[in-house]
């Protein structure tokens, strides 16, 4: 048990790629904070991983608003007593040209993933340092942080933002023990990919097999999407890690699609 009585607050995590973390997280003897905007989505997977015989709490967190994130936090060291790591995984996608983007669409997006990893951030850090045993920041980045996709071009500046924020973190975080990194996993087939799969095939002009096949898997070198528990894995290795030997990078998951 890799994380065992290690505490994490996972955003995002009542469905898709933040819940088979918090799943496993669990399973690996974490007590976890599914963080969430839907509470009772948040609950039902908290009682999952209780039902599992492990420890889980749910809190409200919309990733955006102060308060709530500052609460959240603070409900999570009432309950466990610390902060040992945060996934900041919460986000959305917006499928358009760039001409045809609002600005409202684009703030948007920068909010929830930007301004949602730099609130989240701030509070677990607060609440590590306060606690004195240091702790793993981990964001969940994209290939996208790498490299750009036509019509995506909010997304793919806030995940190239968040490489920054991580090595900021790092170099901030370093002499209280707090490591940060990023998780850059490829297309992970989750309820957000499949929403984009149509909607991409109807601005391209071309069939949702040709999406998958010819856009989404084009340059791994399986044709293979990457799985949840693929980055699940990719996760516990990043927390359990023990030192600040790494900190401050960006490990890619995506059969290959991106190699550093």
């Amino acid at each position: 048990m890799l994380l065992k009585d290690k505490v994490a607050i996972v955003t995002g995590s009542a469905s898709g790629i933040g819940k088979e973390i918090a799943m496993e997280y669990a399973r690996q003897g974490a007590k976890v904070v599914i963080a969430d905007l839907a509470l009772d989505a948040a609950q039902a997977t908290a009682n999952e991983i209780i039902a599992a015989g492990g420890v889980a709490m749910a809190v409200a967190m919309n990733v955006m608003d102060e308060e709530q994130v500052d609460k959240g936090v603070a409900d999570t060291v009432a309950a466990f007593g610390g902060v040992d790591v945060l996934i900041s995984n919460a986000g959305i996608q917006i499928i358009s040209p760039l001409i045809d983007l609002g600005l409202d669409q684009w703030k948007k997006m920068l909010a929830i993933h930007l301004d949602g990893a730099f609130l989240t951030t701030r509070a677990c850090m607060r609440a590590m340092i306060a606690g004195g045993r240091g702790g793993s920041i981990i964001y969940m980045g994209s290939v996208h942080s790498h490299l750009a996709s036509p019509l995506k071009s909010p997304y793919v500046t806030a995940k190239h933002g968040l490489l920054g924020l991580a090595k900021a973190v790092a170099k901030e975080g370093a002499k209280d023990g707090i490591r940060s990194n990023v998780i850059c996993p490829g297309f992970v087939r989750t309820p957000l990919v499949d929403k984009q799969i149509p909607e991409q095939a109807k601005t391209l002009g071309i069939s949702e097999n040709d999406v998958i096949k010819n856009v989404m898997l084009r340059d791994t070198v399986d044709g293979e999407f990457t799985t949840v528990q693929d980055v699940a894995q990719t996760a516990v290795f990043l927390a359990a890690f023990g030192t600040n030997a790494l900190t401050g990078q960006s490990v890619t998951v995506s059969h290959g699609w991106h190699m550093q």
